[in-house]
């Protein structure tokens, strides 16, 4: 396989970027809750668990269910959930504290999640917007986001900033590696929530498919991304840094010319192309610099090219275009 040595010309990414076309959506309502489970949690009165239980499940009846049994893992025993959550919240005080101190104010995720909201309704009417946000502090090795019935559950504990201590931790570490820990920030949170309900809305099918069609997927999820989120940074969507994203514009036509001469696009073993959908520190053939999960950027930049040819497609007709048919047509040509 041909190595590829990216250039680096200093080139702005917004210059690559063409104006995005945003709908005003101010007169779309949502109703949506924020619900801070974790603070009456982590309220609860240690001497009679049961008891801060049954109150606890009085005001969060559908989600206290998901919490102890799919977040914390507590097997469905009265016994067993009592000593598990009294050894949980004394071992997690200190993340809660934490969680606390990084984010005092949930108001500007908040904001966010609800603007994404009003641009789910524009974009995808059928779909249920969920009901609340609901905050709470999870293992730090679980669940960071999930789509509940009770509504989109974030886990604090996964945004606490990339230097908190717990993170840098020796099992933390092989859990989520500095690539993936780097994003642990606090403005990652409407992002992933957004990619929870992109997610929830249209499940992922594309292993097992040549690589074009798996870029092409993801690049179809990214760009849904993009229109629930105008506003926010393109790094944060993809989460690649700045510079990574930067580089990626500049070099899009490396980066294309490296899958098509290494006769990369049809290919389907998976060990010789999850590198490049799945994510990952870097992509090796393109130098340790490049990010990693670089073919969602190529897939993105196939499936603009093809939306500027089909302006009145919707964003639910692209997600359900064949993403062979969405390549062949798009005519594709890296810049």
């Amino acid at each position: 396989m041909k190595k590829l040595f990216i250039l680096l010309i200093v080139f702005s990414a917004i210059a690559c970027k063409s104006k995005k076309n945003i709908p005003d959506i101010s007169s779309i309502k949502v109703n949506v809750k924020l619900e801070r489970f974790e603070k009456d949690f982590f309220l609860m009165d240690t001497a009679n668990i049961t008891a801060s239980l049954d109150t606890l499940n009085e005001k969060y009846p559908s989600f206290l269910r998901d919490y102890l049994y799919n977040i914390l893992g507590a097997l469905p025993q009265p016994d067993s959930v009592v000593r598990y959550v009294g050894l949980f919240k004394k071992d997690y005080q200190s993340v809660y504290d934490a969680s606390q101190k990084k984010i005092p104010s949930f108001e500007l995720y908040e904001k966010e999640i609800e603007n994404g909201f009003r641009f789910l309704k524009y974009y995808f009417p059928a779909y249920k917007t969920p009901a609340a946000i609901i905050s709470f502090v999870g293992p730090l090795d679980g669940t960071a986001n999930a789509i509940t019935a009770s509504g989109v559950a974030i886990g604090l504990q996964s945004y606490l900033g990339k230097d908190f201590p717990a993170y840098q931790t020796e099992y933390i570490r092989n859990v989520y590696p500095d690539y993936k820990s780097r994003r642990f920030e606090p403005e990652y949170i409407p992002v992933n929530c957004m990619k929870g309900i992109v997610d929830d809305m249209y499940p992922y099918k594309g292993a097992g498919r040549p690589l074009i069609e798996q870029m092409v997927e993801t690049g179809k999820r990214l760009y849904v991304l993009d229109a629930l989120l105008p506003e926010t940074s393109d790094s944060l969507k993809t989460g690649y840094t700045a510079k990574q994203l930067e580089d990626c514009f500049s070099n899009e036509k490396n980066i294309w010319s490296f899958f098509v001469e290494n006769n990369l696009l049809y290919e389907t073993e998976s060990n010789l192309i999850g590198v490049y959908v799945n994510d990952g520190p870097s992509t090796p053939e393109l130098g340790p610099a490049s990010p990693g999960f670089i073919g969602q950027f190529i897939g993105w930049q196939i499936v603009k090219k093809w939306m500027e040819k089909n302006r009145s497609i919707s964003l639910s007709e692209l997600m359900k275009k064949d993403p062979k048919e969405l390549f062949e047509e798009s005519k594709y040509k890296a810049n």
